[in-house]
């Protein structure tokens, strides 16, 4: 590694979960189990709404994508993780540790926008039924996912380009078991004033706008469904949002407690147990909570698996 007063450090260690060496291997089968059931239950996901005419409909569409997010995201991260666990020094090179970074950012801000269209297409379903069909065209809903995309695309260009103007010149050690923007702004020896500002910035505007749109979305929502008048109409109305607001709920939480605050009331633990939650968990959870909490996906499962 070659640094200097003003220079840029070429490779970093990450620290990672724990340094107990007696946790490393349990950690590293529960973190291998929980990948694999990412990557079998988003592509089991993808794969089922892509063949299930039954599925062809704007909500799954919203939904192969979220899997195909989640997925993406999870294997940025998880992987250089599971490495890490079973190495002795879990080093990573800068131009690794900025890609790293870039296509993160991406993917978890994409995941917010996502999170808010299928919101709205909620919205669109218990408010304007009979609107449903000529208001969630194929055209607005493909517009949706790639306005996410982009979204997530100027979030990474603006982080990551504010990152490679930084010197780290303090140490090489990331606090961390992923190259995030918080622990990597603790190593720089550069004013990092601009950074935390484009952080809260982009972090609050990607973590609020969503949240409110959301929470408008459901306000809604809600009024429509207490003016169903039967018991089972409600509950079907209900049935159809839950599994949503559980990944909403989830997902905005954990974010809003990592980035939604500055950096200095962070404590590393906190940081890595929110952190683990949407790198993680919430890519595993996502198509569990959405398979096992909707009757169209386990019809068409049922349907599929007869088929083959």
């Amino acid at each position: 590694m070659s640094m200097g007063n003003h220079s840029t450090a070429t490779v970093f260690v990450l620290v990672g979960l724990t340094q107990q060496p007696e946790l490393l291997l349990p950690l590293f089968l529960l973190f291998l189990g929980i990948y694999v059931v990412t990557v079998l239950g988003n592509l089991g996901m993808i794969l089922l709404i892509t063949v299930s005419p039954l599925l062809h409909t704007p909500m799954y569409y919203f939904l192969s994508s979220l899997s195909f997010v989640d997925l993406c995201y999870s294997t940025v991260i998880t992987p250089k993780m599971l490495v890490n666990f079973l190495g002795k020094k879990n080093l990573i090179l800068y131009s690794e540790c900025m890609a790293q970074l870039f296509l993160f950012v991406i993917f978890v801000v994409a995941e917010c926008y996502l999170l808010t269209a299928m919101a709205y297409d909620r919205y669109v379903a218990i408010c304007r039924p009979l609107l449903y069909n000529v208001i969630m065209s194929s055209r607005l809903c493909s517009l949706l996912v790639l306005v996410a995309f982009i979204l997530g695309l100027l979030s990474a260009i603006a982080h990551t380009s504010a990152m490679m103007r930084l010197s780290f010149c303090k140490s090489h050690i990331i606090s961390h078991y992923f190259c995030d923007v918080l622990p990597l702004l603790n190593l720089s020896c550069s004013n990092t004033h601009l950074n935390e500002l484009l952080l809260f910035i982009i972090a609050g505007f990607n973590t609020l706008f969503p949240t409110l749109s959301v929470t408008i979305s459901y306000v809604f929502i809600f009024c429509s469904i207490l003016r169903i008048r039967s018991s089972e109409g409600r509950s079907k109305a209900f049935g159809t949002c839950s599994s949503h607001l559980m990944a909403v709920g989830i997902f905005f939480g954990s974010i809003t407690f990592m980035y939604f605050k500055p950096p200095s009331s962070n404590t590393l633990e906190e940081e890595k147990v929110s952190s683990v939650f949407y790198t993680t968990v919430i890519p595993m959870l996502n198509p569990l909570i959405y398979s096992l909490r909707n009757k169209d996906v386990k019809k068409a499962l049922g349907r599929f698996l007869v088929w083959k």
